[in-house]
């Protein structure tokens, strides 16, 4: 009897043992592992008998707006091995005719995003954003009227300048042989706005209804001239306008004491230490400055006030003695 009732233990433990394990495989069998995406992190787990992508969201308490979006949708069966992804939906402001409009949306190209905050592009307007394809939380996307229209407008031709070398006339002067007259045309502009406001304009077409005429100057050339009984040899001449001053009791600035033949000079036009002719005065060289003496300026030293008050203020011809 013992024999008898040790072998049906033996039997009946072996017979649970092997429901256990039967059980333990099956419960492991039935698991199926999913690795659920949110937010760029990943959550893996493993799911019981199941059904839908929704029910393990909801297991896993994944919480959903309105706009997020779920691949696979909601209603999709659960697979082994399945990746489920959640996309968060979030606000762009799109910024078109002086309005703000908010759109809440997953990513999506900027047009997409333009389209879904109910407005039409135009065919030349411009979008002003960030340089992505898709958007991004808290993106501004501008959209830019851009418009057009074009003017008929008369502008002038400037003329241009011809010159010719005059062999009677000192090199570094010129005569004015004949006078310009500017042209006229008539160009057709487009004018272009952004958001009303101009920003561009060019000309699409041109046609010109009075041809310009040119100026024709004459340039000196000859180097060598008779003044006084002496012959002069020069690198160039140029009217300038002179006046005349008298000692003050101050040197040059030179460093010498001013006599006949000193000049006050713009050193940026003529340098100092060169030799001069001037016209009705004789011989010079530039030795002194002046702060009222810039550009195309000489003060001649003379030795007497009267002499000063008598030249005055006057153009004259100055000679730059090589």
């Amino acid at each position: 009897m013992g024999i008898v009732w040790s072998k049906q233990v033996k039997y009946l433990t072996a017979t649970l043992l092997f429901t256990l394990v039967l059980g333990v495989s099956l419960w492991f069998a039935l698991q199926k592992p999913v690795n659920i995406v949110v937010d760029g992190k990943s959550i893996k787990s493993s799911v019981f008998f199941v059904g839908t992508v929704g029910e393990v969201l909801e297991k896993n308490g994944v919480k959903l707006g309105d706009k997020d979006r779920v691949q696979p949708s909601l209603n999709s069966r659960v697979q082994k091995d399945m990746k489920i992804v959640v996309t968060r939906a979030f606000k762009v402001k799109v910024i078109a005719d002086g309005e703000t409009r908010e759109v809440i949306s997953t990513p999506v190209t900027i047009k997409e995003a333009i389209h879904l905050a109910g407005v039409e592009l135009g065919e030349k307007d411009v979008v002003k954003t960030l340089p992505a394809k898709k958007t991004t939380p808290g993106q501004e996307i501008e959209v830019i009227r851009v418009s057009e229209k074009e003017e008929v407008v008369e502008e002038p031709v400037p003329f241009g300048v011809e010159t010719t070398i005059d062999n009677t006339l000192e090199k570094g002067l010129t005569r004015t042989l004949s006078q310009g007259i500017d042209g006229l045309a008539r160009n057709t502009i487009k004018v272009i706005y952004h958001n009303g406001q101009e920003v561009d304009r060019q000309v699409v077409a041109s046609e010109v209804i009075k041809e310009p005429h040119n100026k024709v100057v004459a340039m000196g050339n000859i180097t060598s001239v008779s003044r006084g009984g002496q012959h002069l040899n020069f690198r160039e001449a140029r009217y300038m306008e002179a006046s005349a001053y008298t000692y003050t009791g101050y040197r040059t600035a030179t460093g010498k004491h001013p006599t006949v033949g000193m000049v006050a000079v713009d050193p940026a036009v003529i340098a100092l230490g060169t030799r001069l002719y001037i016209e009705g005065y004789g011989f010079a060289v530039a030795s002194d400055t002046g702060g009222s003496i810039k550009g195309d300026r000489l003060d001649l030293f003379m030795e007497e006030r009267n002499q000063c008050l008598s030249w005055g203020r006057r153009k004259t011809k100055v000679y730059i003695l090589q």
